[in-house]
């Protein structure tokens, strides 16, 4: 519709079908660019108690020599108490990036440690765990890399019964996969899927969050679509991820904000999506939703946010997959409930977390883009001055809005018709006062659709001194064809 070819217009009967092409293309390429920068961090376990023992203890720098006698008396020391200071003294040492170093150069250090990581004195082996996860959390790759040889021993020691060495020794996992492909190398063939498969069936709330930390730092890896996610789809680990996230009250939100990543992850990967959706995915992350929006109207608890976050990134990424349409996808989400949903989400975040806006919008576009009950919903539920309020957060935010009206004004003259009038001509005079060209030109397409399908659009927005405001887009490289598009569909019809 905004092309010319030849100095002639295209016809106005094309204009629907090419503004849904570019529509397409457009959200293709928003959906490429949203496979977000990963997650990728560390964590750091420390005992709470050890600490406040430990309070005013300086980790010091220490040398070979002094490296020597700690692993000497950690393996021959008299007393087992004497053998248990050491590995402390060692462990605070470690801290230090320093010591790290001349560790890992020291000959037969690791092999030391690891030694004393399969000792059957558990504080002993305790304490040797500890040392290795200040070396897994170190950002250098060789002190990372020196690591190996611990790593069949540490999922081993998943299917033990102790929970706090099980959770340490997943958070150690967890900081080793991130660092190294190395790393990963070797834990594929030992067998880590099906270890983590084993551990997501703990009682142990902190084991599971833990669980989730490994397991989302192994999804990220660039290998991950070929090498890791497959083995994870072919395991019992969807279905359990999916029963951690089903709302009630054994829900836990620490839990499920790292399987809710894990599950943004495979998404993204675009492995087997179909699988998921079989598997009951779309209804449970919907059942999720709204047990969120639920959750923000009772109560002021930080951290809802970093839920809300992957929760609306995994829908919005399913109801692009022709297998959401297939099982009917945007029925297993009970249309006006989410709408609700997802507008007491959208204020929420506005209150307390406006970056993670753009997630709340792309969702509501992907609902509607294909939906015309989704769509009436909208409308029924008079959420619409709600929506154009949000046009002044930010120019993301404003395309993404503008992009959800495209979607109702598409529909036809029924939905134009309860889109008008209101307050959409003057914020849409308003949108057209903004230098972003993608504000502008979304606002220019459903101004396009609303002189289609809504007698009386165009002559109200020439009242309105809409000519002034397209004028100042004239010039604009980007703008200029679709700017003259309108102005001879207003002035001709």
């Amino acid at each position: 519709m905004w092309s010319r070819q030849r100095g002639r217009l295209k016809p106005l009967c094309c204009g629907v079908e090419e503004l849904r092409c570019r529509r397409r293309e457009r959200e293709a390429a928003l959906r490429k660019a949203r496979r977000e920068q990963q997650l990728v961090s560390k964590r750091l376990l420390r005992d709470e108690a050890l600490e406040e023992a430990e309070e005013g203890c300086v980790a010091m720098i220490f040398g070979e020599a002094e490296i020597q006698q700690f692993l000497q008396l950690a393996q021959r020391g008299t007393e087992e108490k004497e053998r248990e200071g050491a590995l402390v003294s060692l462990r605070r040492g470690l801290q230090r990036p320093e010591t790290q170093q001349t560790f890992i150069r020291l000959e037969g250090s690791i092999r030391t440690l690891v030694g004393l990581l399969t000792s059957n004195q558990a504080l002993l082996q305790l304490e040797a765990a500890r040392c290795l996860h200040e070396l897994s959390h170190s950002e250098q790759s060789a002190v990372v890399e020196a690591c190996l040889p611990a790593t069949s021993y540490l999922l081993t020691y998943l299917s033990g019964h102790s929970s706090d060495f099980i959770e340490l020794c997943l958070y150690t996992l967890g900081n080793l996969i991130v660092e190294s492909e190395a790393v990963r190398r070797q834990l594929l063939p030992q067998g880590i899927v099906p270890a983590l498969a084993a551990c997501i069936q703990s009682p142990h709330l902190t084991v599971l969050e833990a669980l989730g930390y490994a397991l989302s730092q192994l999804l990220q890896a660039k290998e991950a679509p070929e090498k890791i996610i497959p083995s994870v789809l072919g395991s019992t680990l969807p279905q359990h991820m999916l029963q951690l996230l089903q709302p009630g009250p054994k829900l836990n939100l620490g839990v499920a904000v790292e399987f809710a990543w894990c599950l943004h992850y495979i998404i993204c990967s675009q492995v087997n999506n179909a699988l998921l959706i079989t598997q009951g995915a779309l209804s449970t992350l919907g059942l999720l939703l709204l047990d969120l929006a639920g959750a923000v109207q009772r109560t002021e608890d930080a951290g809802l946010e970093l839920l809300a976050c992957p929760v609306l990134r995994c829908l919005s990424n399913l109801l692009t997959e022709a297998a959401a349409e297939a099982v009917g996808g945007q029925l297993q989400l009970r249309d006006e409930r989410v709408v609700a949903a997802l507008f007491i989400l959208l204020q929420f975040l506005l209150q307390k977390q406006p970056s993670l806006l753009p997630e709340g919008l792309w969702l509501l576009n992907n609902l509607t883009a294909n939906s015309p009950s989704f769509c009436t919903s909208l409308l029924s539920l008079d959420l619409i001055e709600p929506l154009l309020h949000l046009l002044s957060v930010s120019n993301v935010v404003s395309v993404l809005v503008l992009t959800v009206l495209c979607n109702v004004a598409e529909k036809g003259p029924a939905y134009c018709q309860r889109l008008w009038p209101g307050p959409l001509l003057s914020s849409l005079l308003d949108t057209l006062a903004f230098s972003d060209t993608e504000v502008v030109g979304q606002s220019l397409e459903l101004l396009q659709l609303l002189f289609l399908y809504q007698p009386g659009a165009a002559q109200a927005f020439l009242q309105q001194s809409g000519l002034q405001a397209l004028q100042r887009h004239e010039e604009v490289a980007q703008l200029q064809d679709r700017v003259h598009a309108l102005q001879q569909t207003a002035l001709h019809g």
